[in-house]
């Protein structure tokens, strides 16, 4: 048997269809040693009895504490749970709506570390489903942004500060386990999750890899928004917001590789 030298964590919470993709994602397109982790947030549906059912996986099944936040908290949360026990040299943190695209996505991903022991993380910015075109438009017009460049305010928590985002994201794990971080720091001071722990990383003196979005894009898809989109009343998006990512999702789901993946079965065993 192959010693993994990655584990996978995914959270899963309440998105049946997407938990699916993404794990028969993996499964065909991955050719590094992995173990893959699946933590649940106590959803109490259908997608629970798909991944008990899955043999190639280690589930996870964290019972939600009446009072504790849920969304970002439990996300980070859940990462805690499955690097606790991590020995594998990487730890790689997907959302349940990130799909890997093609082969050898993971060995390339792990590439830029570029066999560095002071590169402790490898990951991206945002990434959308949107043409180009519109990325750029959209990074050109961000009047918002550019004010804050402009006329900068004191930003001493480092709120504004860039991170690598959980949306697929690498981390050395003797790394985190030495720094002893967590994917919860300062979450009770609106950091989403992970943030802190990012720029910890980078305060403490380790590299890290900012890749172009576009480099990402071209490893995985991230389907913006699905898990909302999945479950509208505890995660409320806006009128427009929901139409706009509900047709836009509902187009990719039924196009190449998706597809092709909800169809094979055989991934599952």
């Amino acid at each position: 048997m192959i010693q993994p030298k990655a584990r996978i964590c995914i959270v899963n919470y309440k998105t049946p269809e997407l938990i699916r993709v993404c794990l028969r994602a993996i499964r065909k397109f991955t050719d590094y040693p992995i173990e893959v982790v699946v933590v649940d947030n106590d959803s109490k549906d259908e997608s629970v009895e798909y991944l008990r059912s899955l043999d190639w996986i280690r589930l996870i099944e964290r019972k939600y504490t009446p009072g504790d936040p849920r969304g970002s908290f439990d996300e980070g949360a859940a990462y805690d749970l499955g690097l606790a026990d991590c020995q594998t040299e990487f730890f790689v943190v997907m959302h349940s709506d990130t799909i890997a695209l093609r082969p050898g996505w993971l060995t390339e991903l792990i590439g830029h570390f570029n066999n560095d022991a002071r590169t402790a993380c490898v990951g991206s910015d945002k990434i959308e489903i949107e043409p180009a075109w519109r990325a750029i438009l959209k990074k050109a017009t961000d009047f918002k942004k550019l004010k804050r460049k402009l006329l900068p305010k004191p930003d001493p928590l480092g709120r504004r500060r860039y991170h690598n985002r959980t949306i697929c994201c690498l981390y050395r794990t003797d790394v985190l386990k030495k720094e002893k971080l967590s994917f919860l720091m300062d979450h009770d001071k609106g950091f989403t999750t992970g943030k802190r722990l990012y720029l910890e990383l980078v305060d403490r003196g380790y590299k890290t890899v900012e890749l172009p979005i576009a480099k990402m894009k071209s490893n995985v898809l991230h389907l913006t928004h699905a898990t909302q989109i999945t479950n509208p009343k505890e995660f409320p998006l806006g009128k427009r917001t929901f139409k706009k990512w509900s047709r836009i999702i509902k187009k990719r789901m039924a196009a190449e590789p998706i597809r092709s993946l909800l169809a094979d079965d055989s991934l599952d065993k």
